[in-house]
């Protein structure tokens, strides 16, 4: 883990500079492969969601994504699907995506992705958003340019479902699994001298000259310096004591001038003179400098290129390539150097170009040379000592990483490396680290903290807790210093910068300040404690944490870690309770009486099970009659467990009982309607058994159980009805041998036919019959509108309208007067094989 102190060394800033040109006499060279990653086959279930962590190197030149999923979402049917079916993929650098956006969030991402054509397959994609979203296709392609997106780690999100309730321990969910595979192919330029998206561009090395500091006041540099950045200071006591005594040493040689030499400004200075620097008209020249440190500002100046010539325009880009029409910066250099404050550490890109101009006389223009010479200078400067700020006047510190025993891997909490902090202590009094030398009213305190490598799927959380009314204000920024005028993150007792789905300020009052960044960046963080020069009367500490969940999830869950599917970054999520959803379980989604309500039904509808035991127990067909009580019960137990009010058994094996026994039930129904002898009823109950079991352990939830079940139970109830028939010789006057004299047996199939439909008439009563199929379809259409928002009663009319169909499919059975038992239609059937006088005997 890199030290954040480092940025106060004396040695505050470092350049690496090169230069490139485009235009005529480029060579172009070919790009090569430098790393690929793959994802064959991901399965994302309904509410599912998963990472995977793609890193481009500085060198990289185009990066190009191939996706592969099982459906196709057109654009104009995005509008009309509900965000809990949406399938999307994000990409985003730095960090993950939060799974729960909100949805004028998820339109503004999907937006940008989209163009303006049609979404088809196939579709070229070049945007240069740092965060977008494009639905599932067939086959959609991404070609990204390192002029259009950054190098460093970039997350791409997978997401079967949007919305609160994704992270909500659901009581049921269903619904078909998703498909994509990805393969990502990133290309870099073959040697470090060719540079570019289309590796057509040159780079050449380029020199800086390093301050020099005389070594007493390097002494005491290195004294300051190896305090406030030590990780361990126990570790570095001995060094420490070493350079205390060279610092005696030179307080007595310098005096009074120590104080001048560590509050001096450090600059580090590149110039190019003008006899190696000529551009032409149309042509672009290239640089990059690295700001490894913290920095005050750097500038660039460009000189020695006389009073009449073209304008020189700059363009700075942090971290990509500049262009004429994206940059973060821009200005004509030929008179006033461009400024920038306070800038990021990492690397800075620049292009330089001339812009065509005509000097104006009285009679006539003179047009300007086709090559142009001239010098540029860039000079970055920074403070010694561990300063920063106007004069150099304020103070600057880094915070020790101390991790937690926890469950979550990367949970830690951050202190000052400073003798006044201790380490058995998670938070520590502002006020004796505070700047206490300003020419203004206000003053400015900067901690700086590292996240680590793997850890952006975690929060920083930051509280601020005085024992008066909160005068400070907190600023945060990604890899440089925070100020009044940038800054990513702020917060004070009146304002915060709310408006990020990424950064929350919660029970916040006069005397506390708590605020969030979700899913916070690897690498170094920046806060910036603006407060009175004056702070004297007051007793604040503040606390600094890496943490998994939001607010412990606002114990309304459980917080839990998993890995990306590279393996390389662990993010934190929340499994919310049935009440509760959203990222943080913050979103209530059923109220205290709701919840019971639905307890109440979801538990209490099962009781229409009752109806099919109180009738096989009247027929003393006990193997049925247990069978619908159990069922029964088990889905009882099974709810009540699942609504969190009791739980008998674990979950995982009442869910499988309440679907296997419920299987069970259907297909029961069904066997027990074909009246055949016991041998062959058990036979298929067994065959049954194995089967409804099988369902039940491997997708209990599928929708399609229902059609499979019902299949089941007709394929026995036809079995039956064949064991039946054939028992009783229904086929004996059918003759064994073909009659190719097809018109002589029509009158045999109508006999067939109207013998069937008598038996059936005799065997079931109709009405029963068509009651029974009736609730049966209002239990499938119950169970087709089965949603998170509405389980609980359209799961409450399924038990209902299931058990209730058995009840009429069973009443449905004439039944033997004598001895309770379905009437046999044996005696009818031989009737037909008896001769005439016999029968009417």
């Amino acid at each position: 883990m890199r030290a954040p102190m480092a940025a106060a060394a004396a040695a505050a800033v470092v350049l690496v500079m090169g230069a490139g040109l485009t235009g005529c006499g480029a060579q172009e060279g070919e790009e090569v492969v430098v790393a690929s990653y793959g994802q064959g086959r991901l399965w994302l279930k309904p509410y599912d969601w998963t990472y995977l962590r793609v890193e481009l190197p500085p060198s990289f030149s185009s990066v190009t994504m191939d996706f592969a999923t099982d459906m196709d979402i057109q654009r104009e049917q995005m509008k009309g699907i509900p965000r809990s079916e949406l399938a999307i993929i994000c990409l985003m650098n730095s960090n993950p995506q939060i799974p729960d956006i909100s949805e004028s969030y998820l339109d503004s991402l999907l937006s940008n992705f989209l163009p303006s054509g049609p979404f088809g397959n196939g579709n070229i994609i070049n945007q240069s958003n740092l965060a977008q979203c494009i639905p599932f296709q067939k086959n959609t392609t991404v070609v990204l340019t390192n002029d259009q997106i950054s190098p460093g780690v970039w997350y791409i999100g997978y997401f079967h479902g949007i919305g609160p309730a994704r992270t909500q321990s659901k009581m049921i969910s269903r619904g078909k699994a998703r498909l994509v595979s990805t393969h990502i192919t990133v290309r870099g330029c073959p040697t470090s001298a060719i540079w570019g998206p289309y590796c057509n561009q040159t780079v050449e090395m380029i020199g800086c000259s390093q301050p020099s500091i005389d070594n007493n006041s390097r002494n005491l540099l290195d004294l300051n310096t190896e305090r406030r950045n030590s990780w361990y200071p126990r570790e570095h006591n001995r060094r420490i004591n070493i350079l205390s005594q060279r610092n005696q040493l030179a307080e007595k040689e310098v005096g009074s001038n120590v104080t001048a030499l560590v509050r001096m400004e450090n600059s580090v200075t590149c110039s190019i003179s003008n006899n190696s620097l000529c551009i032409r008209q149309g042509d672009m020249k290239f640089y990059f400098l690295d700001v490894v440190n913290l920095a005050l500002q750097f500038e660039i100046t460009a000189a020695n290129f006389g009073v009449i010539g073209p304008s020189l325009i700059c363009y700075l880009r942090y971290n990509a390539f500049p262009q004429r029409d994206l940059h973060d910066y821009s200005g004509d250099i030929s008179h006033d150097p461009l400024v920038v404050k306070s800038p990021n550490i990492g690397r800075w890109y620049i292009a330089i170009e001339t812009v065509n101009k005509t000097q104006m006389n009285n009679t006539a223009s003179k047009p300007v040379l086709d090559t142009m010479c001239f010098s540029l200078k860039w000079q970055l400067t920074g403070c010694l000592n561990g300063k920063t700020g106007t004069n150099c006047s304020w103070e600057v510190y880094g915070l020790q990483r101390v991790p937690r025993r926890s469950p979550i891997p990367f949970e830690s909490y951050y202190i000052p490396s400073n003798e006044r902090a201790s380490l058995e202590d998670s938070h520590f009094y502002l006020e004796q680290f505070l700047s206490n030398s300003s020419h203004e009213q206000f003053a400015w305190t900067y901690f700086f903290l590292d996240v680590a490598q793997g850890s952006a799927g975690a929060l920083i959380h930051v509280q601020l807790k005085s024992d008066k009314e909160l005068n400070y204000e907190l600023y945060s920024k990604y890899g440089g210093l925070p100020s009044n005028d940038i800054w990513d993150y702020y917060a004070s007792r009146t304002s915060s910068s709310n408006g990020s789905v990424f950064f929350s300020l919660q029970n916040s009052t006069n005397s506390d300040l708590d605020l969030s960044i979700f899913y916070a960046k690897e690498g170094t963080w920046c806060f910036g404690v603006k407060h009175p020069t004056d702070t004297t009367n007051s007793q604040t500490y503040m606390s600094v944490s890496l943490q998994g969940c939001h607010r412990n999830c606002n114990q309304k869950g459980v917080c839990h870690s998993s890995v990306d599917e590279s393996g390389l970054t662990f993010y934190s999520f929340c499994t919310c309770d049935r009440d509760h959803g959203g990222f943080d379980c913050s979103d209530e989604l059923v109220s205290p009486n709701g919840h019971i309500w639905q307890s109440v039904f979801l538990i209490a509808s099962n009781a229409a099970a009752i109806l099919p035991a109180f009738w096989a127990l009247r027929q003393k067909a006990f193997a049925e009659w247990i069978l619908y009580t159990s069922s029964g019960i088990s889905s009882a137990l099974y709810h009540s467990c699942d609504v969190g009010t009791w739980c008998i058994l674990s979950f995982r094996v009442l869910q499988f009982l309440d679907f296997w026994l419920s299987f069970m039930a259907v297909v029961g129904t069904f066997i027990c309607m074909a009246t055949i002898d016991e041998a062959s009823k058990r036979a298929m109950h067994t065959a049954v058994f194995i089967l409804t079991a099988l369902l039940a352990a491997t997708g209990a939830t599928r929708s399609a159980n229902i059609g499979i079940v019902i299949a089941i139970g007709s394929l026995g109830l036809l079995m039956g009805w064949l064991l039946e028939f054939s028992t009783a010789r229904r086929f004996i006057c059918w003759p064994w041998q073909i009659n190719l004299n097809m018109p002589q047996s029509w009158p045999n199939f109508g006999t067939l036919f109207r013998n069937t439909l008598e038996v059936l008439n005799k065997r079931f009563r109709w009405i029963f019959l068509l009651l029974g199929f009736i609730t049966l379809s209002f239990a499938a259409t119950s169970w087709k509108l089965e949603s998170n928002s509405n389980y609980w009663i359209w799961h409450s009319m399924w038990h209902i309208t299931i058990y209730t169909s058995s009840f009429f499919f069973l009443c449905s059975m004439r039944v033997n007067a004598r001895n309770r038992s379905p009437e046999s239609n044996y005696e009818l059937t031989r009737q037909d094989s008896l001769p005439r006088s016999e029968r009417e005997t």
